[in-house]
């Protein structure tokens, strides 16, 4: 009996391709029915890969599976140290805050004990600086008081003016026998140009500089999504600068022109937290294990402070648990300044409640933005907030990139995080709580002044939009989640 060769040929080569799209296809499924998030999630994915094959389970594969948790996990294991190798959770023991807190606040205090690293400690000075003209001569003195270490990290380090100017600062450090550390993100860094990019300037200078996660074309590793969003300077000096401010000329404000945000300088207890996330950023970055600083902190001030690390790492997304949790707990009023406000369906949900049950719910964002797309996104998506009664207002230029999150006067939490999907789900980000009536009070009266310069948006003005832009901002609503 003879072996038809070229029939089985034949039939390999019909059934093949068609064993490896529906292959495909199922596994796809299959991947998505076990791994979303959400059953409209789950049945849009699933509808895709079944009814368009091969291309469904081919995108599917791009867009469709969180491969930055996943390579962030991978990153993490094979790092001796992790990015925030505290590791919190619902187990983690409840702090006893009732010496210095009061008893509304306990609550959110707990659920910062379960979510974060640290316990919230009192003692801390908290100084408000805003624009460039504020921040950055305390930054660069601190710079230049330093006798032990100088622990910087920033998203863009432009080479310009005021970045020659930090440059300088930090080779005097070293020239000094200073410890001087930086860490620059590898997307970041770009940002310089088309100045020199600041990694090489600072290595010729003598300073040790390291890029968080830089993107190559080979092996391929490009990592766009895997961002340290963190704005950190912390010195022996007992003093430690974060918020939302990168380092670049740009922060100087005149006028409509330039981009206005505001920092914090921080003294006290705390400045311990955010220097051991600056020295397990770097442990990742470089492989190189420091300790923290042993000596204690003293006292400075009144200001209750806790630090939060947010990052792709975690189970559960640490800055929208926390800013639910904060929501929930609110009495009076919510006030959020942001430059991106694209918040999911739960934080939406929590502040339309919070809305409706009478309390002030005040939205600020820029009335020109940096990224168009971003703001036409958000626009979109304010409808459900103004028909429940929150307030929105958009800031006259020059673009706001102030981040602030207020509950109350007495809460607030400051520091990297934009209110957008990017921000609470995908960048390793930095915040601080502040329980402090007094530094909240000073955040609350900046923003009332913003909001008596700006232009309030309504249901009416939502409405009036014509079909071009409702269009556009309808579309460009649909990929959010990705921006």
């Amino acid at each position: 009996m003879s072996i038809d060769f070229d029939g089985i040929l034949d039939a390999l080569m019909f059934w093949g391709p068609v064993l490896l799209v529906a292959g495909s296809a199922l596994a796809a499924t299959v991947h998505a029915l076990l791994s979303r998030e959400t059953p409209a999630s789950a049945f849009g994915w699933i509808g895709v890969c079944l009814l368009f094959p091969p291309v469904g389970p081919l995108l599917y594969y791009m867009f469709g599976v969180n491969r930055v948790r996943i390579r962030a996990r991978r990153l993490d294991r094979a790092s001796r140290h992790g990015l925030g190798a505290h590791r919190p959770g619902p187990s983690a023991a409840l702090r006893d805050y009732r010496g210095f807190m009061d008893a509304r606040r306990r609550g959110l205090a707990g659920a910062g004990d379960r979510l974060s690293a640290w316990p919230v400690v009192p003692g801390n000075r908290v100084d408000i600086l805003n624009n460039g003209e504020k921040a950055y001569p305390p930054m660069i003195e601190a710079i230049d008081n330093a006798d032990s270490f100088v622990y910087l990290t920033t998203y863009i380090f432009e080479t310009n003016r005021i970045g020659q100017r930090f440059i300088d600062a930090l080779a005097r450090a070293v020239q000094r026998g200073v410890d001087v550390r930086v860490l620059i993100d590898g997307v970041g860094e770009w940002y310089a140009l088309p100045g020199e990019r600041p990694v090489k300037l600072l290595i010729d200078h003598g300073v040790s500089t390291a890029r968080f996660l830089p993107p190559r074309w080979w092996p391929p590793a490009l990592r766009l999504n895997l961002r340290n969003h963190r704005k950190i300077l912390v010195t022996d000096g007992g003093v430690a600068f974060t918020g939302g401010m990168n380092i670049g000329d740009r922060h100087f404000v005149t006028g409509a022109r330039g981009v206005a945000d505001m920092h914090f300088r921080l003294a006290g207890p705390v400045v311990r937290q955010i220097e051991a996330v600056f020295l397990s950023d770097w442990a990742f970055a470089t492989g190189e294990q420091s300790r923290v600083s042993g000596r204690g902190l003293p006292e400075l001030g009144n200001a209750a402070c806790r630090t939060v690390e947010n990052g792709p790492t975690r189970d559960y997304e640490t800055l929208s648990t926390l800013l639910l949790t904060a929501v929930s707990s609110a009495h009076e009023r919510i006030t959020i300044v942001t430059p991106y406000f694209l918040p999911g369906q739960a934080l939406v949900g929590a502040l339309q409640a919070a809305a409706l049950r009478g309390l002030a719910v005040t939205i600020v964002m820029p009335e020109r933005n940096n990224l168009p797309f971003v703001a036409w996104a958000a626009r979109h998506g304010l409808g459900e907030l103004l028909g429940a009664g929150a307030r929105v207002y958009f800031q006259p230029p020059p673009f706001a990139h102030s981040k602030l999150f207020i509950v109350d006067d007495d809460y607030a939490l400051i520091g990297s995080p934009n209110i957008d999907p990017r921000s609470l789900r995908l960048n390793f980000e930095l915040a601080v709580e502040i329980y402090d009536e007094p530094t909240v009070g000073a955040l609350l009266a900046h923003v009332g002044d913003v909001v008596g310069r700006s232009t309030e948006y309504t249901q009416q003005a939502l409405a009036a939009r014509r079909w071009p832009a409702r269009l556009r901002d309808s579309f460009f609503w649909l990929f959010s989640p990705y921006f």
